[in-house]
């Protein structure tokens, strides 16, 4: 983990519920963490620039792009949820469910960044209208062409919340 003339120091970040301690340098990068250091293969390195979504995470319930966010300015209690810590008990999370029922996914390199996105989307906006979905996912892209798919999950994942609390 140390480069010529970096010292990696500790931190300690939340990540999918669990405390973990790590080792980073002052350049050291969140995808990067998620990825070499806790095994987590969801979120990817698409861009490296913050412009295709593939690497979104939520950092406190907002979507973030973990290939650019670095590990030293996070806060110890700032909750990072990637893909991998969705499913409760096994439970798939709505907005999973509404993807496979779907079948808002060809590939799948985009799925978990996007299924992150729209985490974030359906916080801010429980009832999103397909402009709505549009504008918020622009910066998540799908090279195979599965938006019309994407866009029926969302609305699909907004009433399996809404069934699920009412």
């Amino acid at each position: 983990m140390e480069t010529v003339g970096e010292v990696a120091r500790p931190v300690e970040l939340n990540v999918n519920g669990q405390r973990r301690m790590l080792f980073v340098t002052d350049n050291t990068l969140l995808l990067d963490v998620l990825r070499d250091q806790l095994g987590l293969a969801g979120p990817k390195e698409g861009c490296g620039v913050s412009a295709c979504g593939t690497c979104t995470v939520l950092l406190d319930g907002e979507p973030i792009s973990s290939c650019l966010t670095l590990v030293a300015q996070l806060e110890p209690n700032q909750n990072i949820l990637t893909i991998e810590g969705l499913s409760q008990g096994g439970k798939p999370d709505p907005v999973q469910l509404a993807f496979i029922e779907e079948s808002a996914f060809q590939c799948g390199y985009c799925t978990p960044g996007m299924i992150m996105a729209v985490k974030g989307l359906l916080k801010e906006n429980p009832s999103p209208t397909d402009a709505q979905i549009r504008e918020y996912l622009m910066g998540n892209y799908c090279r195979c062409g599965a938006h019309t798919d994407i866009i029926r999950a969302v609305h699909r994942a907004a009433e399996i919340i809404r069934h699920n609390q009412a």
